[in-house]
């Protein structure tokens, strides 16, 4: 048996000899992340500095950007240091710290489209009550909540569920994860999977529950209710159904692929799409909420024309 301290780097086995295409990968990985720092950066700065948007929902996005911003950030500087180099190597401490980032960062972004369920409930089936009810202490409290609860959650099963004692260290993937440490022990891990299941199972169905109770409820009240009503649940509602229909199928493929052999999908196809909840909804996010909410389309044009100037 081979302890898990005398394991002091790990090889991640998915990257492959690109030649000379790997500068061009990693112009394009470069490329996104930028994109995703200044898009992300740009609605945060707009949420922040303008009083008008300091209302829940604005407040609710803004802890979903810095989120965005957080994700990426544990994934894509490793991704450019690994493509530009010959080993692909990582060492042990800054695999766990890329595990503990890129779950946290999942736990999050669900947590987060739970909580901004919950605010479109208010705002659309008890607008008149909806001040009362989501005071900004209530906001603080639930941003706040939602980030506490993933971190100490992480920080705490992270030893539960990471095996002791290793008998490996090749990672079949192009950037570190649960499942693929678990692979790794020297032993039985079955009360590590199980660990990870009820853990994983609370904060997906937990979250998952809220949003699908919340909705039926705003449908209910669409049905019923004025035009107005409808319009109104459907400008702000869109975007956000879009995010989590979005990060959902990324999480669900990374879940599917971490339990389950998925050899006869083509490598390329299984790094994309193991990459995809990591990558897409940061990107996407701010931009479509960018585009589709008017209080911020109008002053993010207005900026960009004044900057134009």
């Amino acid at each position: 048996m081979v302890n898990s301290t005398q394991v002091s780097f790990f090889t991640l086995s998915a990257y492959f000899d690109t030649g000379l295409f790997k500068y061009l990968y990693f112009m394009i990985i470069l490329s996104l992340y930028i994109l995703i720092i200044c898009s992300n950066l740009l609605l945060i700065v707009v949420i922040c500095m303008n009083r008008s948007l300091h209302e829940p929902m604005y407040m609710f996005l803004c802890s979903l950007f810095v989120n965005e911003l957080y994700g990426s950030s544990g994934l894509f500087p490793f991704l450019l240091t690994q493509i530009l180099s010959d080993i692909h190597t990582v060492s042990a401490s800054l695999c766990f710290l890329q595990i503990f980032c890129v779950y946290s960062y999942g736990g999050v972004e669900l947590l987060n489209l739970a909580v901004m369920s919950y605010d479109r409930y208010l705002a659309i089936c008890y607008p008149l009550q909806y001040n009362t009810r989501m005071s900004c202490n209530k906001v603080a409290i639930l941003i706040a909540l939602t980030w506490l609860l993933i971190f100490l959650l992480h920080f705490f099963t992270m030893p539960l569920i990471i095996p002791s004692q290793l008998c490996g260290d090749i990672i079949k993937k192009v950037y570190c994860d649960y499942h693929s440490i678990v692979k790794l022990a020297c032993y039985d891990t079955t009360m590590n999977n199980i660990y990870g299941l009820i853990i994983s199972a609370f904060f997906v169905f937990g979250p998952l529950i809220v949003i699908f109770y919340t909705y039926m409820r705003i449908l209910k009240v669409c049905f019923s209710g004025s035009k107005q009503t409808r319009q109104k649940a459907v400008s702000t509602c869109t975007p956000h159904l879009a995010s989590l229909i979005n990060f959902s199928f990324g999480a669900c493929f990374e879940i599917l692929q971490s339990r389950f052999n998925m050899n006869s999908v083509p490598n390329m196809l299984r790094i994309f799409l193991s990459l995809y909840f990591l990558t897409c909804p940061p990107l996407f996010n701010p931009v479509m909420y960018g585009l589709k909410l008017s209080k911020i389309f109008v002053i993010c044009k207005s900026l960009i024309t004044n900057v134009g100037c």
